[in-house]
């Protein structure tokens, strides 16, 4: 058998969704993009939300509309995709890196606030692999600094954290609808929530090249081409509909894997629900020290696998080359990152899948 490690959607009403798009509305900014819009932000109880090309582009736009410039500095995990700094040390500003938790791996609110120093402008703490972060502790920090919290929700679309949507939990949230993650737009795409009148006024203006309201022509800020294409916009409003129930899915798969992979081996199993969190299994990780043995041994039984992250950001070439950062500096994060394996996770698994890769895990073990 053959079980990748994800399986994006793309149903017939989604195709005749873009096809309808291309044939009736304008190609970018068309009508879908703003139904997606206000979609998007009732599923995650904010007041606006508006429609980028990335979630990359997502983080820098919510950055820049609430002021982080060149100079200033962004605290982040390292634990993470590349992305989620290259949103903004393209424009001069610098990363400041904070330890995870260990249990769940996102931002250590303990590490984040021996983090902090004067440069320190804003944080993006992670919702990796669809478990939020501890947002109360973190906002807390940050308001008592005084700085900026936009969440990476990239991987967290729909996830709950104490009754509240992952997106509505900060000054800003950051969506991306890469074709993996939970739900996703046909394309690249992503999303910026806020219920900051001045943050959505600035994001608009931005993707849109900076023009200023009412003019095509006159400009009054800096701004980007980072529209989201009308065909991308009407495959997401359709997506959405459906997030709910493979959320759902997606935590029914991870608790049959939890029950049948508990105690097998030297595996730690992901983070599950918790009092105050719902995640979304983006992913589901495992993790081993045997790590690049029980790669091998499953892709050899057609068992799709992901490293994620196997180089944590702050170890990548270039970071490490521009701002001269070492191994050893955060070490939760360098020893998970050794560690973390994913399995295949899907909304449309089966549950003959989970039993395959089950019982090839255990196979790989009984060795």
């Amino acid at each position: 058998m053959k079980v990748p490690i994800a399986s994006p959607v793309m149903t017939e009403k989604m195709i005749e969704a873009a096809a309808n798009a291309l044939r009736n509305e304008r190609l970018t900014l068309g009508e879908s993009v703003f139904k997606f819009e206000e979609a998007f932000a009732r599923m995650c109880g904010s007041k606006y939300a508006i429609a980028v090309n990335s979630g990359t582009a997502a983080l820098q736009l919510a950055l820049q509309a609430h002021g982080i410039k060149a100079g200033d500095r962004v605290v982040t995990p390292a634990m993470s995709f590349v992305a989620t700094t290259n949103a903004f040390v393209p424009f001069g500003v610098a990363p400041g890196f904070a330890d995870v938790l260990e249990k769940d791996y996102t931002l250590d609110p303990a590490k984040l606030k021996a983090a902090v120093d004067n440069k320190t402008k804003a944080v993006i703490p992670v919702h990796l692999y669809g478990h939020v972060a501890a947002m109360d502790e973190i906002n807390d920090i940050a308001k008592k600094n005084n700085f900026v919290v936009v969440e990476d929700a990239a991987q967290a679309h729909g996830a709950v954290y104490k009754g509240r949507k992952a997106g509505n939990l900060a000054h800003a949230g950051c969506f991306s609808f890469y074709p993996t993650k939970n739900m996703h737009v046909g394309g690249d795409g992503g999303m910026i929530t806020t219920n900051d009148d001045k943050v959505v006024d600035v994001c608009t203006r931005m993707r849109h090249c900076g023009r200023k309201k009412g003019s095509n022509y006159e400009h009054d800020i800096i701004g980007y081409t980072y529209r989201l294409n009308s065909a991308n916009a009407a495959v997401g409003l359709e997506q959405l509909k459906m997030l709910p129930e493979w959320n759902e899915k997606r935590r029914a798969a991870a608790k049959q894997y939890d029950q049948m992979l508990k105690g097998v081996g030297d595996l730690v199993l992901p983070p599950g629900p918790t009092k105050d969190v719902s995640p979304v299994y983006h992913l589901y990780t495992l993790r081993t020290k045997r790590r690049y043995e029980l790669k091998a041994f499953l892709e050899g039984k057609g068992v799709g696998v992901g490293l994620n992250y196997e180089l944590p950001i702050h170890l990548q070439p270039i970071y490490k080359e521009m701002f001269g950062f070492k191994e050893g500096m955060l070490p939760i994060t360098e020893k998970c990152c050794k560690e973390v394996i994913a399995i295949p996770m899907f909304a449309d698994i089966t549950q003959e899948q989970i039993s395959y890769v089950v019982d090839c895990v255990k196979e790989f073990y009984s060795k």
